[in-house]
């Protein structure tokens, strides 16, 4: 729809000329003098004010003849993972143990340095370090399969046992013999219409879902290794990709419950809090005060505020629910807007699929 409040339209500039990235998919600017529309970090030059209306889908800013941006391809889904990065990702995930070199990628046609600066952005690494955690990934699955470590080793590409042994103890502290009691997260990143997210399993359950842009993921990631006696590693697992195959038909419309095994370590609070998060239907809200009754204490509102806060898998447990007593949207990591934008979903859901 047409954003008409004036309120919406002053934050949604300013998110605009901060290239704010909670605002991928909450709105689409159109330019009335270039006739173009743009989402929130597009890095082209800022209109003016007065030149610019937003829309809340990309098929009204179409349909009333705006054009895509070329800059930042707003009609495409929000940060696109390019087709040349997915087809080396898919490469990597099929044989683990094969090396593509920078002259291998560049003989089919693709700038080695272009993906270079995308993993850089995306993932913190080169896209040769990429595939030597995929690789090390394979290596330790092998081996906490009952596999030996020579077999895992030569498995998975490794010319040596003394090379495989130098970087499975640079990664993971330890010689390979002794490492069946470690866990592996597997960290996998996929996209959204709000932005990318990571989606993180053990061999047990997902234990994170969260923005890449989350405050203080760098926090979760380090908690996360603490509780798990575990490394976080790229790759996918099978929980892994039933986080993504789900979340995209929530934001799809088709789904509103969720039913993927979850890894949730906590304190025995926190972990109630979390649960009970969980029964506040699609569609509905409740107060932080409403929580702490339901948890039965009343009085425990702060500690279920810091409980929320605390939550690592968004949308699945549903902290966004909870609001304040005034009916104001508060406290959510991923961004206000995103919020705003996942309430506003689900009762359009909550309405389309019959669910009260």
């Amino acid at each position: 729809m047409l954003v008409e409040d004036k309120k919406d339209i002053n934050l949604y500039y300013e998110a605009l000329v901060n290239k704010d990235t909670q605002y991928l998919g909450v709105f689409y600017v159109c330019v009335k003098t270039t006739g173009i529309f743009c989402v929130s970090t597009c890095t082209a030059r800022k209109p003016k004010p007065k030149n610019v209306i937003f829309f809340t889908t990309s098929k009204e800013a179409l349909q009333h003849g705006y054009r895509p941006c070329k800059v930042c391809n707003p009609a495409q889904k929000v940060k696109q993972v390019p087709d040349e990065v997915k087809q080396l990702i898919q490469m990597v995930a099929e044989k683990p143990e094969v090396r593509i070199s920078d002259g291998v990628i560049r003989s089919m046609g693709i700038p080695p340095e272009k993906i270079r600066r995308w993993f850089n952005q995306h993932h913190g690494m080169t896209f040769q370090a990429y595939q030597r955690m995929i690789r090390i990934n394979s290596a330790y699955s092998e081996i906490k399969n009952g596999n030996s470590v020579t077999s895992s080793a030569f498995k998975t590409g490794y010319d040596s046992l003394s090379g495989f042994g130098s970087a499975f103890k640079n990664l993971f502290g330890m010689a390979p013999e002794n490492s069946t009691t470690q866990n592996v997260i597997h960290l996998h990143r996929f996209e959204t219409p709000l932005g990318p997210m990571y989606a993180g399993a053990t061999d047990e359950g997902l234990c994170l879902l969260e923005f890449t842009d989350r405050r203080m993921l760098e926090t979760e990631f380090a908690d996360l290794r603490k509780r798990l006696n575990g490394h976080i590693l790229p790759g996918e697992n099978e929980f892994t990709k039933l986080a993504e195959k789900q979340v995209l038909e929530y934001f799809e419309g088709t789904r509103a419950k969720f039913d993927i095994p979850l890894v949730i370590p906590g304190t025995e609070f926190q972990v109630r809090v979390w649960e009970e998060l969980g029964k506040i239907p699609p569609g509905k809200t409740r107060s932080y005060q409403q929580q702490a009754e339901a948890l039965g204490n009343p009085d425990a509102v702060r500690a279920v505020a810091r409980a929320n806060g605390m939550n690592r898998i968004a949308i699945i447990i549903p902290c966004h629910r909870v609001i304040g007593s005034d009916g104001s949207l508060t406290g959510y990591a991923g961004g206000l807007p995103r919020k705003k934008w996942l309430l506003e979903h689900e009762g359009a859901i909550a309405k389309d699929l019959e669910l009260f």
